[in-house]
């Protein structure tokens, strides 16, 4: 079992490389005995492939972080890239951290699995994809990581089942833990009563949830170095956070990430100086976003890249939103029961991508849409309530990206179209591309490209 893992993974890491390097790969193969005796023999035989990544140092680190998720789920590429940019001061964009992906794909290392049909560069290619990882392989970066003791660990991954916590963190409460990376895994039947841990250069830490209600530990607050939170329940129902305000005193914090969670307040948030990115994910937030910027209309942050995805409850945007005056991106995505955008967009004159993609009830975009002198991206796609874009959509002089595929209630176009001169891609089924071909020569470096259209997609959408 697993034999054709191994294989593959090996290959692709002895592919392009000199006979040598394969007899002597083969030689310690032999030397550790048949690849088919245990589980044990074929992670020590696919620890070669690991090792083979010693040329490209922070890849290798990259495949290493990956054992903080738990087994057999599927992880978000922006989790990772948020993680890795952080971690190996890589670039915002996530351009490099993209190829760290590529090349641990292309080694058979992780899978790559595409969020839809047309995963595209054009509005970050990473926005897309999910990777998972075969259970051995994870297994073999927990293996790697244990050789340290405890305490000197530079990745440190726990599970917790029930309230029993492992022998090793009671016998160090009061000694130091060395790790950048923390990953703590609970099951149903944690009732979040915890010990403390001394862990102050974490910048990474991942909390896998499965219990109905959960309390953030205190020990948080000691983290001055952490960079990246990342809560992520796999219960069936959105697990009930607490106790966000730990949050509120950590300076460094620059990336949250909060998926599948119910949260009752996000005020704390908003507190944090350097924080720069916020990402709502299948949580319970609609009631806690209104009271949020209800209480504090005018709220100071320095957040420049704002997320929410499949966030079925929140049904409006409070206008107070529009005060985040340093976004540069905001990403609304499979929030279907979002009919409305506040009408104060024009007060983001930063922003720069705005993604909309399968907002199925939202019937508009508001009019001050055209004071956007710094929008680049505007993704509609499977907006299907959109029967008609505003004219003031002409005065985006800095639109390079439209997605507008599956808009099905779009009949036309506004002739304010032809003044776009900086519009390079248009993303749209084969319907729409009909009328803007009429804006091809008007355009100079316009170019369409035609999703197909899945009939059965969209009427999913629309069941929804």
């Amino acid at each position: 079992m697993g034999l054709p893992l191994a294989l593959s993974v090996v290959g692709a890491s002895l592919c392009g490389q000199p006979v040598l390097k394969w007899k002597t790969t083969l030689k310690k193969w032999s030397e550790s005995g048949s690849i088919l005796e245990s589980n044990t023999g074929m992670l020590l035989s696919l620890k070669s492939s690991v090792d083979a990544l010693d040329e490209l140092p922070i890849v290798k680190e990259c495949f290493l972080d990956l054992g903080s998720f738990p087994e057999d789920k599927r992880i978000s590429a922006m989790v990772l890239i948020d993680m890795w940019v952080e971690l190996y001061n890589l670039d915002d964009e996530g351009m490099y951290t993209s190829e760290n992906l590529l090349e641990l794909s292309l080694r058979n290392l992780i899978n790559l699995v595409p969020i839809k049909k047309y995963a595209g560069e054009l509005d970050g290619y990473c926005n897309e994809l999910y990777v998972t990882q075969h259970g051995l392989l994870r297994e073999l970066v927990i293996h790697m990581s244990s050789q340290e003791p405890v305490v000197e660990r530079k990745r440190l991954f726990i599970e917790i089942h029930r309230n029993e916590f492992p022998t090793w963190w009671l016998a160090h409460k009061e000694q130091l833990i060395n790790a950048r990376i923390l990953s703590i895994s609970t099951d149903e039947a944690f009732y979040s009563n915890w010990y403390d841990l001394h862990a102050p250069k974490v910048e990474v830490l991942a909390l896998n949830v499965r219990s109905k209600d959960y309390t953030l530990p205190e020990f948080i607050k000691r983290m001055g170095q952490l960079k990246v939170l990342i809560v992520t329940s796999y219960s069936d129902y959105p697990s009930q956070l607490h106790n966000l305000s730990f949050i509120e005193c950590l300076s460094n914090l620059r990336t949250i990430r909060f998926e599948h969670v119910a949260l009752s307040t996000i005020q704390p948030i908003f507190a944090i100086k350097n924080l720069r990115k916020v990402s709502f994910v299948m949580c319970e937030i609609g009631d806690a976003l209104m009271s949020c910027f209800t209480e504090s209309p005018y709220i100071k942050s320095n957040i420049t890249d704002l997320e929410f995805d499949m966030c079925y409850d929140m049904k409006e945007l409070p206008s107070g939103l529009c005060n985040l005056v340093h976004l540069r991106k905001l990403s609304i995505t499979n929030c279907q029961e979002l009919d409305v955008l506040p009408k104060g967009l024009e007060s983001l004159s930063n922003l720069e991508i705005l993604r909309l993609h399968c907002c199925t009830k939202l019937q508009e975009l508001p009019e001050s849409i055209g004071s956007l002198c710094n929008l680049s991206v505007i993704d509609i796609s499977d907006c299907l309530g959109i029967s008609v874009l505003p004219e003031e959509i002409g005065e985006l002089c800095g639109l390079r990206v439209l997605k507008m595929d599956g808009c099905s209630g779009l009949q036309e176009l506004p002739r304010s179209i032809s003044k776009l001169s900086q519009l390079e891609d248009v993303i749209c089924d084969e319907e729409t591309s009909y009328s803007w071909m009429e804006f091809e020569g008007v355009i100079r470096n316009l170019k369409i490209h035609v999703v197909e259209d899945d009939r059965f997609e969209s009427f999913m959408k629309i069941v929804k």
